[in-house]
């Protein structure tokens, strides 16, 4: 009787890889139909569905810039806060343009709608790529998915409440005693974004680094053995990339280090995982 119960168990145990071991080769099985079927389709039917998905981020952008074009006054106001509220008491901003008062804000806005609809502008990008991962791929685009939108966000607003006061601060403190500050609205609209969109993409590191060491191109022992020449070359590009000051420069390259060592440090936690 003993000798049945153990046969029986053994069987089950069987069983239960032989399901496990089925359940795996059905998803691989899966997997490979799904990308021999993209491979298989023409060029021109990637282009058509690139071009729906293009089409309905669009619209999405259209639809917010649409629902917020009436607001575009205050929009730009907002914008201009932290400016005004550094300048002198009888400076105010000016129009060099005819067309500026109509065209700054009109600009804000189309910027401020795709900001809005970025969540659905990447799952527009996902849904174009999705078909040709496999699903354990899936299970870690879509968390970096996440964590890279969370992380634009973070940019954007670090910019905005941290980094534009102390840039306006730094470079209106040293104007000269006999020039009176009037900055151009469509100057200072430019200056604006440029800055939102350098720490907002800066802020994807973590991202990229991660799927860097993810897909095989570098490894964590290289990166760590270049680590000082990394650090370096964050110096080197907030130099570049932002206004010629030192105050900008700093709050651009210790974040952008910072987030390496994130990115690096989850990468370890995966990799082990």
């Amino acid at each position: 009787m003993g000798l049945f119960k153990h046969t029986k168990s053994r069987q089950e145990k069987l069983t239960g890889s032989d399901k496990e071991t089925t359940t795996d080769s059905m998803d691989k099985h899966e997997s490979t139909d799904a990308l021999s079927t993209m491979a298989d389709m023409p060029i021109t039917e990637h282009l058509i569905e690139l071009r729906r998905h293009l089409i309905k981020i669009c619209v999405a952008v259209l639809i917010i810039f649409l629902a917020l074009v009436g607001f575009s006054r205050e929009l730009y106001n907002l914008l201009s806060d932290p400016l005004v509220a550094q300048l002198p008491a009888n400076s105010t901003m000016i129009a060099t343009d005819i067309t500026s008062n109509f065209m700054a804000p009109i600009r804000l806005t189309i910027f401020v709608a795709a900001f809005f609809a970025m969540p659905y502008i990447l799952y527009q990008i996902w849904s174009f790529v999705a078909p040709g991962l496999y699903k354990k791929e899936k299970k870690i685009a879509i968390p970096v998915l996440l964590s890279s939108i969370f992380l634009f966000y973070s940019g954007v607003a670090f910019a905005y409440f941290i980094v534009l006061k102390g840039v306006l601060k730094f470079f209106i403190m040293f104007a000269p005693q006999n020039v009176l500050p009037m900055t151009d609205i469509d100057s200072y609209l430019s200056f604006a974004l440029k800055l939102f969109m350098v720490f907002g993409l800066t802020f994807e590191i973590p991202v990229v680094t991660l799927l860097l060491i993810l897909v095989g191109v570098v490894s964590i022992q290289s990166l760590e053995d270049k680590r000082r020449y990394i650090i370096v070359g964050c110096f080197a590009v907030a130099a570049v990339v932002t206004p010629p000051d030192g105050v900008s420069m700093l709050m651009l390259a210790i974040p952008m280090w910072l987030l390496f060592e994130l990115g690096l440090f989850l990468a370890k936690v995966l990799i082990k995982e």
